[in-house]
């Protein structure tokens, strides 16, 4: 099979793109190794920043509906300390500008927006070569390929696209994620329900710390960070939740326990989330036919960008494919001059923030932040 334009993930990223380009005219096609939009949740919540992942939905003329699927008041801000008590408690009063969503409605909506067709469920990249005259095939786990004159790759940390234009591999930043979920917090656990509040908790240390997020329904969506080796992790047996719960809250001892039930009684078992990244200054020589957007191309450290910075990559290569027609090499190129310094920025704001969070200096450095007296652009 042959087409010209082939975007690998159908992640925010991805499908943004191929709506940017379907509202400009241009069919693109949408392969995902995932067997239907339902195979897997999606995550929970993401904030939609103006200046990127709304932009990006403006492009995409879908603002409008995106505004419907917010939730409100989850602007709202808490830092507590271990012992539980209250360091800042800022509510949503709506001008934060980051309004918040479940990721996995947003990606309805841009599901939905495409013509039928456009994503091939159940297509696994397993193999991508280099044809000459800028095309490129890619071959699937079942064994077909597509041929293409412009290949995107939104594939995500482990892009299998990402060899076609770069030798960088994801590195381990010391430090991993294991997420939680407590259902109808208010009525089943109510002490951390009302720790977490009506939007985010930040409970800090130096090299650790429980943040939570409420979502839809009631649900608390935790994530507890520590800075441990894989080897540390590997030690925890994720297989018998009980126990692993048991084992992570220890890094906690003595917290208060309004925080610690955030682990203890998840009514998920413990999901272990690696954090890697890609050098901070990560880009490439430009390759005729083939592109990256999103983690494909600039993974980083956890910062409250990675979805907006999809979706704006998506949006920007979608418009730029628009404005060169005929022309892919011209819109590569326009699209990966922006691209670059664009991604190395927010990698060290990325950084940055992430020393807020689990340097010495934490929690005063983040509440430093939010109230105006630091800052970490």
């Amino acid at each position: 099979m042959t087409t010209d334009v082939t975007i690998i993930g159908a992640g925010l990223g991805g499908l943004t793109l191929a709506r940017v380009l379907h509202v400009h005219g241009v069919p693109a096609t949408v392969y995902e190794a995932e067997t239907a939009p339902t195979a897997r949740a999606q995550g929970g919540m993401l904030d939609i920043h103006e200046h990127n992942g709304q932009a990006a939905l403006r492009a995409a003329g879908l603002l409008d509906a995106f505004r419907g699927l917010v939730l409100e008041g989850r602007q709202a801000i808490r830092v507590l300390d271990r012992d539980g008590s209250v360091l800042l408690d800022r509510p949503d009063d709506g001008t934060a500008g980051r309004p918040e969503v479940q990721r996995g409605e947003l990606r309805r909506l841009l599901l939905d927006s495409l013509p039928a067709g456009t994503v091939r469920w159940g297509h696994k990249a397993v193999g991508v070569r280099a044809l000459g005259d800028s095309r490129h095939e890619v071959t699937f786990a079942d064994g077909s390929t597509v041929v293409t004159g412009l290949l995107v790759g939104a594939d995500g940390a482990w892009s299998r696209v990402r060899p076609l234009l770069s030798d960088a591999v994801p590195a381990y930043i010391g430090r991993s994620f294991v997420e939680t979920w407590l259902y109808d917090g208010d009525t089943r656990h109510p002490a951390a329900a009302k720790a977490v509040g009506g939007g985010s908790l930040f409970a800090l240390a130096p090299g650790k710390g429980i943040q939570a997020h409420r979502e839809s329904g009631g649900t608390l969506h935790t994530y507890v960070a520590l800075s441990r080796s894989r080897a540390w992790f590997d030690g925890i047996d994720l297989g018998d939740p009980a126990a692993a719960g048991a084992r992570i809250a220890e890094e906690f001892d003595g917290w208060a326990p309004e925080l610690t039930a955030l682990i203890t009684e998840s009514d998920t078992a413990p999901v272990l989330r690696p954090l890697h990244a890609l050098p901070v200054d990560h880009r490439w020589d430009r390759v005729p036919g083939v592109t990256l957007l999103g983690d494909a191309a600039h993974l980083s450290a956890p910062n409250g960008e990675g979805a907006n910075l999809a979706m704006y990559d998506g949006a920007e290569l979608g418009r730029a494919v628009a404005a060169h027609p005929g022309d892919v090499e011209a819109a590569l190129t326009a699209y990966e001059r922006d691209l670059f310094p664009r991604s190395a920025t927010e990698a060290i704001e990325g950084e940055q923030l992430h020393e807020l969070l689990f340097g010495d200096d934490t929690p005063h450095g983040l509440i430093g932040m939010f109230t105006g007296n630091a800052s970490p652009r």
